[in-house]
This record gives C-alpha cells, sequence and structure tokens, in this order.
C-alpha cells in the first residue's frame, strides 16, 4: 500500500521548508505534483509522486546527499550571492551539480575562513547538527602574528560579552607542531596557531573574541565538526560522508 501523505508534509520531509512554510508555498501555486498546481492539502506518495518547487524536483526523504567540502578562503558559504566570485555550490563535482538537487550548507563559514563545511538536502539532520540544544562541538585552528599572554588567554577562557551575549569557548590550547606545521601554506610569514573549540555559532564569533583581547585573527580553518575532522581532505575538494561518517555525527549529537 503506498504511504499517502499531505504535500505540506512531504515537503517538509524532504527538507525544503518547515510545514508552515511550504503551506505558504502551496497557496502561491510554486508546488506541483505530477506536473500539475498542488492544492493545499493534497495527500501525495513521495515514493511514487513527482513533487516540484518552482519547478525544480523535490528529493524525497530517503535519498538524501551528504557531503563533505574543504572551503578555501574566498569562497561564500552561501547557495547563491550576486556579489560574490563564488559559493561552494561552484566547487561541486559536475555530476552532482547536473543532478538538480537543492544543497545548502551546514551552517557558514564567513568568506576569509577555510575548511570543514557540510551540504545536505536533508533539512532535519541539519536542524539537529545546528541546534543549540544539541552543543555540537566546532573546532577551529586560529592563526595569530604573535602568542596571546596570560591575561588575553584568561580573558578568552573566562568569556568575552559581545552584542548577542556572553561569546565563551569549550576549550582553548596551543596546537601541536604538527598541526601547526600542516596548516602553514608557505604564502606568508609563520603563525602562531591555536585550537579553539565552540558550541555556540554566532557570526564571525571567533574573529571577534580574538579581536577584542587584541589578538586579531590572520587565519582562521575549520577542522572539526563534532566526530568528523578535516584530516587531508585538500583545499576545494569534496568527497561524500560515508554511513558511518553520519552515524557517527548523529550519536556525537544525541550524547548531549
Amino acid at each position: 500500500m503506498p504511504e499517502s501523505v499531505r504535500v505540506q508534509k512531504a515537503l517538509a520531509d524532504a527538507g525544503v521548508a518547515s510545514r508552515r512554510a511550504a503551506d505558504t508555498l502551496v497557496a502561491e501555486g510554486r508546488v506541483s505534483v505530477n506536473g500539475k498546481p498542488a492544492v493545499t492539502g493534497q495527500k501525495v506518495d513521495p515514493a511514487v509522486d513527482a513533487l516540484a518547487v518552482d519547478g525544480r524536483p523535490v528529493v524525497p526523504a530517503g535519498r538524501r546527499t551528504y557531503l563533505v567540502l574543504n572551503k578555501p578562503a574566498g569562497v561564500t558559504s552561501t547557495v547563491s550571492d550576486r556579489h560574490a566570485t563564488a559559493t561552494v555550490l561552484d566547487l561541486l563535482p559536475d555530476d552532482v551539480k547536473r543532478s538538480g538537487v537543492r544543497l545548502y550548507p551546514v551552517g557558514r563559514l564567513d568568506k576569509d575562513s577555510e575548511g570543514l563545511i557540510l551540504l545536505t538536502d536533508d533539512g532535519e539532520w541539519t536542524q539537529h547538527l545546528l541546534h543549540p540544544r544539541y552543543g555540537v562541538e566546532r573546532e577551529y585552528a586560529v592563526g595569530l602574528r604573535h602568542y596571546i599572554d596570560e591575561a588575553q588567554g584568561a580573558a578568552l577562557v573566562h568569556g568575552i560579552e559581545l552584542d548577542e551575549g556572553l561569546a565563551t569557548l569549550a576549550d582553548l590550547r596551543p596546537a601541536t607542531s604538527a598541526e601547526a606545521t600542516r596548516l602553514e601554506d608557505g604564502q606568508g610569514p609563520p603563525l602562531t596557531w591555536y585550537r579553539a573549540v565552540l558550541t555556540q555559532g554566532w557570526k564571525r564569533q571567533l574573529r571577534r573574541m580574538f579581536a577584542a583581547v587584541g589578538a586579531p585573527v590572520e587565519r582562521l580553518v575549520r577542522v572539526r565538526i563534532g566526530t568528523l575532522r578535516l584530516d587531508d581532505l585538500a583545499p576545494g575538494a569534496v568527497r561524500p560522508l560515508t554511513s558511518a561518517e553520519r552515524d557517527r555525527l548523529a550519536a556525537s549529537r544525541a550524547a548531549r
């Protein structure tokens, strides 16, 4: 027996929008089912019926795409930006671009920052990774021109008042020599490297925190999200997440 659900639930399950937003999409005539305009409350079978929003196919839940990317500096981590020279979607392989899958980044890295970023079409998975209640850790390599002194380090550990509230670090330590060596690119003077761990996700949070103590960040590289590490993925390279990696990410957030 086919499993029918309301069209707005099918859209929400597919990560297109919340049910309320999906209702709006249907009411605005932007959703079609098997080539015909959808009607509010219409029942569909996502495994059989062809759903589209603004003419773009909706991938049913269960056939998801999960990618990991090493974002280079200068690339914008948004789906579209008319002012951007390049976005993370420009780095995707041609076969992914041709598939019509609507991918979006899980959180953001600012344009000048580098490193690990996830892309998916799974809205529920994204929300679990980003929601503060789960406290999924994100670890960064922070490159500075000079060592921070004891007072600067203490201020960072105790928290920095920003507009959003008290910005805190889950951990802060000097990088090991091996960690620092693998991050040096030879394109500028050697930097002093630290490792900082966040569970908050405020805009440009680390840059603002270090600037507040007089230690502006020269390079910022995200090296870990939960249990997933950047490792040897080259700048600009993209690969699929394995099912084991997805399971470990799910376990790490559920354990918080």
